[in-house]
């Protein structure tokens, strides 16, 4: 048997996998390259040359109801009325079946300062439920009965999803007169100086076409200083707090220090109405709405602000099915935004190579290929075929120096780093898989689940252990096929290398096999009904 597979493996298989091996590595040298680029950018821009928002465009406090010029330092002079200074705001919140936090949402916009007469509060409810529906409508109207001007929108079907409801809501006739356009999704909770904050920076500046502020996750239990949303409810809530910490300090701050350009995160962002005109309006043709409608109006010129200094409280999905429909989505619908826009970017070489090269095939389409190609596929498979090697520099120096980019701006979490390797090598799997669906348009191209949300519901089981076990023996849907044949893979590849092979990558493959494991059993995030009866 032995000599069997040796001859096979000389023949058929070290070919193959010396080539994949070399495909990896160029795309672990593009990587590596883009991540060091962004990390020395976005710390050199903020942190050595100090290159605030404040610094970079011209930012002034608005003025205040009494005509004075002097407001920003106390909120409550812009509340009174007669602040005709001041833009006409919209503020759209887009729903769907959201019982567990509609109010926190709604309650947190009308508290936004901002004059009455001159802010609209637009709830636009896609839900299903007619219970849910009758609750929203309801809330709606318990604020209107403050003299909180908020408009209850419905739609008679979900066409384009959250697309669709933002386009229909530009539409209506009270909506036309806006300047500015402030979207929250309904598990974001802004601060009453929110619009304070931000639209100086569109009033003053009229190239920048957007703001967006930084989503905070903080603590589920109240702390001086933070706020109680599902930061560390379970251990995965705290490793996508890892990863969405370095998407806005790293990813989010160099694209608006260098380039004035960056993706829509979707909400906590504020829109100059005429930039969203001027680049189509809003679009569903895929699953990342957002990143579409900030690429157009890129390329038409419109300039990106990031201001990291504001920061709106959301909630992270607690559960593992939820993280996985959120991340299909998003992987997904930015790898078939790049095929449907590739040729369509025409504009300056500098810019053109920053969104084709940098933003849609190295960060959309390579980082999540390469991750289970390499450190879940080739690599173990090297162990079981000896006559391919896989230099040094490319098995520990580059992931290594990945790993360090990402832990120095966590520094709070640097103990997670083990973990959350193993965590999102598993997730890798789901981001290729959603990467090639977008790229050649697969079945569930446009598939859009709802991310989960749980409100107020978390501070009711404040104990909850990091790994939480979901006795997934009692349903079927809690057990994850697909983690589980791929820990049976890397079990059996790091079983040959301890027994028959040079004993060089076992402890890393199987510790890979057991986060499959873990994962592909359900012992990850917090526990939740089941579905099933």
């Amino acid at each position: 048997m032995e000599a069997l597979w040796a001859s096979v493996r000389a023949r058929a298989v070290a070919p193959v996998l010396e080539a994949a091996v070399w495909a990896c590595l160029a795309m672990s040298v593009m990587l590596v390259l883009e991540v060091c680029y962004m990390s020395v950018v976005s710390f050199a821009a903020v942190k050595l040359l100090r290159r605030t928002p404040e610094r970079r465009y011209k930012w002034e406090p608005m003025p205040s109801a009494d005509g004075s010029g002097k407001g920003g330092g106390d909120e409550e002079a812009a509340v009174g009325g007669g602040g005709e200074a001041y833009p006409m705001v919209l503020v759209q919140i887009p729903m769907y079946n959201e019982r567990e936090v509609y109010k926190l949402s709604i309650g947190a916009a009308c508290a936004l300062t901002w004059p009455p007469d001159r802010i609209i509060i637009q709830v636009l409810d896609d839900s299903t439920d007619p219970f849910i529906k009758e609750l929203v409508e309801l809330e709606c109207k318990d604020w209107a009965s403050k003299n909180i001007n908020i408009k209850y929108e419905v739609r008679d079907n979900r066409k384009g999803y959250k697309a669709g409801a933002l386009k229909k809501g530009m539409e209506q006739s009270y909506a036309q007169g806006c300047d500015f356009v402030a979207i929250f999704d309904a598990d974001f909770q802004p601060e009453s100086d929110f619009l304070l904050r931000t639209v100086p920076f569109l009033v003053h500046n009229p190239k920048i076409g957007l703001v967006q502020t930084r989503w905070e996750m903080f603590l589920t239990w109240p702390l001086p200083g933070n706020f109680a949303v599902n930061y560390d409810v379970c251990l995965m809530t705290r490793i996508q707090k890892m990863s969405l910490d370095y998407h806005f300090k790293v990813e989010q701050e160099s694209g608006s220090s260098m380039h004035a350009f960056f993706g829509f995160n979707g909400t906590a962002g504020v829109w100059r109405v005429s930039a969203i005109s001027e680049a189509g309006g809003w679009k569903d043709r895929t699953t990342v709405e957002d990143m579409d409608l900030a690429v157009r109006a890129s390329l038409k010129g419109w300039q990106f602000l990031y201001v990291g200094d504001i920061r709106v409280k959301s909630e992270l999905p607690s559960t593992f099915n939820a993280y996985r429909h959120q991340q299909h989505r998003w992987t997904c619908g930015a790898a078939n935004l790049f095929r449907k826009m590739g040729w369509d970017i025409g504009v300056t070489v500098w810019k053109k190579l920053h969104l084709l090269y940098s933003f849609f095939f190295v960060r959309r389409v390579i980082a999540p290929i390469l991750t289970f190609l390499f450190y879940c596929v080739v690599i173990p498979l090297s162990a079981m075929v000896p006559e391919v090697s896989i230099p040094v520099w490319g098995m520990f120096y580059i992931p290594t120096t990945i790993t360090i980019m990402n832990a120095i701006r966590n520094p709070w979490s640097i103990h997670l780093v083990p973990v959350w390797i193993l965590f999102e090598n598993v997730m890798s799997m789901h981001r290729m898989r959603a990467a090639l669906t977008g790229l050649l348009e697969t079945m569930y191209v446009d598939e859009w689940v709802v991310t989960e949300k749980v409100g107020d519901n978390v501070k009711d089981e404040l104990e909850v252990p990091l790994l939480t076990p979901v006795k997934p023996t009692e349903c079927v849907e809690r057990i994850y096929v697909a983690e589980l044949l791929v820990a049976l893979y890397l079990l059996v590849c790091a079983s040959y290398d301890l027994v028959l092979g040079a004993g060089r990558y076992y402890l890393y493959i199987f510790l890979q096999a057991l986060a499959f494991i873990v994962l592909g059993f359900g012992f990850v995030g917090t526990p939740t009904p089941c579905s099933c009866p």
